[in-house]
């Protein structure tokens, strides 16, 4: 006998319970909120995931138990899936206000004239709003990342920075202030769409557990193995493509876990959000917190995985330089046959990885860094914020008494696949850290690399960008151990 909804799409939407089962799999929450839900303060604006006009916010339970809280985070609407917010809470613009009285998001808006057209206020509301949610008063620093994901082309940004740093300062509202959105309705109405077994619709399939993964893997091997989504949900808005068999690995237990295991390795799931990954990386190598920040925007960290971006295998994909530097490894598993790859022997050429039929990446694991190895990651692009890297290069150099004993570079946007810089590397090696053995290796990336030129940069751009990051290191880590010097030599 199967559960109730066990064929259906379920969600809390303003309080109640929504059962849909009448649509597609690749029906974005966006399309169904404005097409199906008549809610059309969601706005439709790039389709793509760069504009944040279409933002909303997803509720989740975090933790287990009684000690599980309600996570409330901004997600981009249009390349979402509807399937895969199935036991969560959704928050449109239109769940905020309590009648006539705005919300404090909202009216801060309101009292710093951030608006002129309208079209991205919603998605601005609603990315404060998921802040509003995190953070009891957040800092000019923290509105602007919270932003760096919508764009507005009329009012200017000063004013939504204002309010957005304003916003804590009025009363809590009645509904949505952070305390009521920890209640337990919240958290009860979640419990209440736990399932204990796989969403099943016509041509999707939400497994559970590693078991019922391999099932479905099995029934269907050529699957189309879907995660955050925001690279796919492209190929539905932009693309047009008519999808094959979906098995979503969001709900997949097994997947959603980060742990360090006793060797140290830190070992990320398939399933966890670059939100999540990223900041557990970031705590053991905090000179990756910039590449980590400017990693896509925060809706799009939300909903997107480490995993994905890893196996969609794109040579301008920013986590594999800094991972491959780090000498990570990937899991990888067909039916109960498991093997572990490094993870820049899993990329062979343009797009094509060492990927059996049916097989498919659990994890990635990456080793902590030695106390002599000095790690920094570096991108090169247009924007500062939410912009496909040029070039995107990382190091991890190993020194002990001023001499190189262990290099490994890794660039992205410079060949087919993100590659290591292996001459480069061999040509740092056992060399004194000095300005002279980096102005050579930095010659012998002219040799190894013959990049492409594209509507990004030309091959002459990113070759001597690529070179000059390398240079960059130097001098960055230099001026450090200068720095130490002289305050060693000011303590004596």
């Amino acid at each position: 006998m199967s559960e109730p909804g066990a064929n259906a799409i379920r969600f809390v939407l303003d309080g109640e319970i929504v059962e849909v089962a009448d649509v597609a799999p690749t029906t974005t929450v966006l399309e169904w909120l404005r097409e199906h839900r008549h809610r059309t303060g969601t706005k439709e604006g790039c389709a793509e995931g760069d504009c944040g006009a279409c933002t909303v916010v997803l509720g989740e339970l975090a933790g287990s138990g009684s000690d599980a809280r309600m996570r409330y985070s901004a997600i981009n609407s249009c390349i979402r899936f509807l399937p895969t917010i199935d036991g969560k809470e959704l928050v449109t613009v239109e769940s905020l206000a309590d009648g006539d009285k705005l919300h404090p998001v909202q009216q801060a808006m309101v009292d710093q004239h951030a608006s002129q057209c309208g079209f991205c206020t919603p998605g601005f509301v609603m990315s404060l709003f998921a802040l509003y949610q995190q953070k009891p008063a957040a800092n000019r620093e923290e509105v602007v990342e919270a932003l760096a994901g919508n764009l507005c082309r009329c009012t200017g940004y000063r004013p939504i920075i204002d309010a957005g740093c304003a916003m804590a300062a009025y009363p809590a509202p009645s509904r949505w202030s952070r305390e009521q959105a920890q209640e337990s309705p919240h958290r009860a109405a979640l419990h209440s769409l736990r399932r204990d077994h796989a969403l099943q619709l016509p041509g999707f399939v939400a497994p559970r557990s590693f078991d019922e993964l391999a099932q479905a893997l099995q029934a269907h091997p050529d699957a189309l193995l879907l995660a955050g989504g925001t690279d796919i949900g492209l190929w539905v808005t932009k693309h047009l493509r008519e999808l094959s068999h979906i098995v979503y690995l969001g709900e997949v237990a097994e997947l959603q876990s980060i742990e360090t295991r006793a060797d140290g390795m830190l070992r990320i799931g398939a399933g966890v959000s670059l939100t999540d990954a990223w900041n557990a990386i970031v705590v053991r190598v905090p000179t990756l917190a910039e590449l980590a920040q400017r990693f896509a925007s925060p809706p799009v960290r939300n909903s997107g995985t480490l995993v994905g971006n890893i196996a969609n295998g794109s040579p301008i994909g920013d986590a594999m330089p800094a991972l491959i530097a780090l000498s990570a490894t990937v899991e990888l598993r067909s039916g109960d046959v498991t093997r572990t790859l490094p993870l820049e022997a899993l990329y062979l050429d343009y797009m094509k990885k060492d990927l059996a039929r049916g097989e498919f990446v659990v994890a990635v694991n990456v080793p902590a860094p030695k106390a002599a190895t000095r790690v920094a990651s570096y991108k090169l692009s247009k924007r500062i914020d939410q912009d496909i890297s040029a070039v995107c290069a990382a190091f991890a150099i190993e020194v002990a008494d001023e001499r190189i004993v262990a290099a490994r570079i890794a660039y992205g946007g410079m060949a087919a696949i993100p590659a290591r810089a292996k001459r480069a590397e061999a040509a740092l090696v056992g060399k004194p850290f000095d300005e002279t053995a980096f102005a050579a290796a930095a010659n012998v990336l002219a040799e190894e690399f013959k990049p492409l030129s594209d509507m990004r940069a030309t091959a002459a751009y990113r070759l001597q960008g690529a070179q000059n990051l390398l240079r960059r290191f130097f001098l960055e880590h230099a001026t450090k151990q200068i720095l130490r010097t002289d305050v060693a030599e000011v303590s004596v």
